[in-house]
């Protein structure tokens, strides 16, 4: 994979976005009434007490709805819990608009949890999601019984380079959080599709991703943005616990499959309890372009 490669990958990678799929709810729906100020949950499924709840964050500038074709599948059986952070997506900025956002998420993400009595609960996170949930992980333990993830890195600056840290990338990521705040409104959408084309094969998975990220709070997305590059989570991986299940995806375009996998492996090298599943003619969103392999990775995932 050359370094230009790397590059756009690590922007597309940063994008991550989903948009709204209209599929039917499922007669069970509702709107958490207690919803926390840093995100909003939709709660869909079978009704409490009936089957196991299951939490799921989608992740940079993404809907809720890019679980939805999965959850149409799910509702059946499970509960669902389907977390939309302020500012993504359409949904109002609210706190999110000015300060840190990471750790105030993962602190409402607990009390939520607690508050619900939903202790501890499989979650199923996609890239920044991902970055979620294990700082989930490692704050409260209790919260989490087991994580899939969706093609998460613990440290994003490695697409830049293997040797990459949080202080030499510093002065990229800046520039990036500057160039997308300054971006005409115009511009940002008619750039869209160059950025989906990296991030999902499908083209109505593309067409949802870009109106997500159109659609999404231009300042909460770059100083998210800027957040995930300033986060490295290695040093914390091997006091999480947790069962984890990561998948990622593979194109043949983006490299020999040894060189894709070394990036995932050698990330996670410290994680105990760590099993990995490659998803093969896939790009980053793996719910748009292999449902199938996703549902079957999510149900495989989700069995006692």
């Amino acid at each position: 994979m050359t370094t230009s490669t790397k590059a756009l990958r690590l922007v597309a990678l940063l994008l991550l976005l989903a948009g709204v799929l209209l599929l039917q709810r499922p007669l069970f729906s509702q709107t958490t009434t207690a919803a926390p100020t840093r995100f909003s949950f939709v709660i869909e499924g079978v009704a409490p007490g009936k089957g196991t709840s299951v939490l799921l964050i989608p992740g940079l500038a993404s809907s809720r709805d890019v679980y939805a074709a999965e959850a149409m599948l799910l509702t059946a059986n499970y509960r669902l819990h389907l977390v939309q952070i302020a500012g993504f997506a359409g949904e109002p900025a609210g706190p999110n608009a000015t300060g840190p956002i990471l750790a105030p998420v993962v602190e409402q993400l607990h009390q939520y949890i607690a508050a619900n009595h939903l202790q501890p609960i499989p979650v199923i996170a996609h890239s920044m999601g991902g970055l979620l949930a294990l700082m989930l992980a490692q704050a409260h333990p209790e919260d989490v019984s087991k994580l899939l993830i969706i093609d998460t890195l613990p440290f994003y600056g490695l697409v830049f380079n293997p040797a990459a840290t949080v202080e030499n990338i510093a002065p990229q990521a800046k520039i990036m959080h500057d160039q997308f705040i300054a971006m005409p409104s115009d511009q940002f959408a008619a750039s869209q599709p160059l950025f989906t084309s990296r991030l999902v094969i499908s083209p109505e998975g593309a067409k949802a991703v870009s109106a997500s990220s159109i659609a999404s709070d231009r300042t909460v997305f770059a100083n998210a943005m800027l957040e995930d590059l300033g986060t490295d989570l290695r040093p914390q991986l091997a006091s999480i616990k947790t069962p984890m299940t990561l998948l990622y995806p593979y194109e043949a375009a983006e490299g020999s499959p040894t060189d894709v996998a070394a990036l995932y492996t050698n990330a996670y090298a410290a994680k105990p309890n760590l099993q990995i599943i490659r998803i093969d003619d896939s790009r980053h969103f793996i719910m748009y372009d292999q449902p199938a392999a996703f549902d079957k990775a999510v149900q495989t995932f989700l069995k006692p």
